[in-house]
């Protein structure tokens, strides 16, 4: 019912909204400055953003809710080209051995157990596959050296944006070859160390300086083997479809919501509820808490949504 009461109350404020108003509020809002001419263009981007929004909206049922956020003024060729970066890589990756006799509960959250390091930001680079690997080499570090995010550094994905020459930069990668690397440079630094400046730089990487090393890396295939790797093993690195999920503002994206399976960006599994109404993955992504669930979006689970059972893996200390 709540969400039926939304889904009008939105549908009626879009169906009266003053589109340039609107606009300046946000731009306000968003700090944004334009010339003239840019100006008009991205009024028009803006625009036809805010009657997206309303289709999604409308269209959505019980699945996930959109809002206007700080990516309103911007194409979805441009949103995927800023904010999204996967290239697809090796996928000769070994399997990860699980127990055969794993009893996996119905719900689980490696947040509320203190192996999440909080939500970063890539900002305008297509380095989330850095992100996405960087993220489960922290969670498998914490793991397996039964730490909390406050007695540990986060690690500098800038050193693989800059330093992992098999894979692009902001120009995109993806996160197997991001494992390859830091087995080969020896290990991490911290982002104390070595600040995200969200820019392709020449490496500045120091041996002296690494955090953590993993020693290998393992791929986990299907849902039903992600729920058991994900309960006892750690968050997983994957990557996904995320050509629709520019104004994902709530609830559980649907895989007829996501529109299909093509990767184009990578983030990290942290829990799921498979006892929910609508079954679902949480997953932490890398656009800052201002996006989505404070930075988290939910995939319904069983349907193989946005392709999040492609390329899933996890690093090995």
């Amino acid at each position: 019912m709540k969400s039926i009461l939304l889904l009008s109350l939105l549908a009626f404020v879009f169906a009266s909204v003053d589109f340039e108003t609107e606009f300046l509020k946000w731009t306000t809002t968003h700090q944004k400055m334009y010339t003239t001419e840019e100006y008009q263009n991205r009024l028009a981007i803006f625009s036809a953003n805010l009657d997206l929004i309303q289709q999604l909206n409308e269209n959505s049922e019980s699945g996930a809710t959109y809002s206007i956020n700080k990516f309103a003024d911007l194409t979805p060729e441009e949103f995927k080209s800023y904010y999204c970066g996967y290239v697809p890589g090796n996928t000769d990756i070994e399997e990860l051995e699980l127990p055969t006799d794993i009893d996996a509960p119905s719900t689980f959250d490696w947040i509320a157990k203190g192996k999440v390091t909080p939500v970063k930001n890539q900002e305008q680079c297509g380095s989330c596959w850095a992100f996405s690997a960087t993220e489960n080499i922290e969670s498998v570090w914490l793991i397996a050296k039964d730490l909390t995010p406050a007695d540990f550094k986060p690690l500098a994905p800038q050193q693989i944006v800059d330093c992992d020459k098999s894979d692009g930069g902001c120009n995109g990668g993806n996160p197997p070859t991001a494992y390859e690397y830091i087995i080969k440079a020896g290990g991490q630094d911290t982002e104390a160390s070595y600040p995200y400046k969200a820019v392709n730089q020449a490496c500045q990487f120091k041996p002296a300086d690494v955090e953590v090393k993993i020693s290998s890396y393992k791929r986990v295939t299907g849902e039903a083997n992600m729920i058991d790797a994900t309960a006892t093993v750690s968050p997983l690195s994957i990557c996904v479809d995320a050509s629709k999920w520019q104004f994902y503002n709530s609830g559980v994206m649907t895989p007829a919501q996501c529109g299909g399976t093509s990767l184009d960006h990578c983030v990290q599994v942290t829990g799921y509820d498979i006892s929910a109404a609508t079954p679902y993955w949480e997953v932490r992504n890398s656009w800052g808490t201002d996006w989505g669930m404070q930075g988290f979006i939910r995939l319904e689970y069983g349907h193989n949504t946005c392709g999040l059972t492609l390329e899933t893996t996890t690093a090995v200390v």
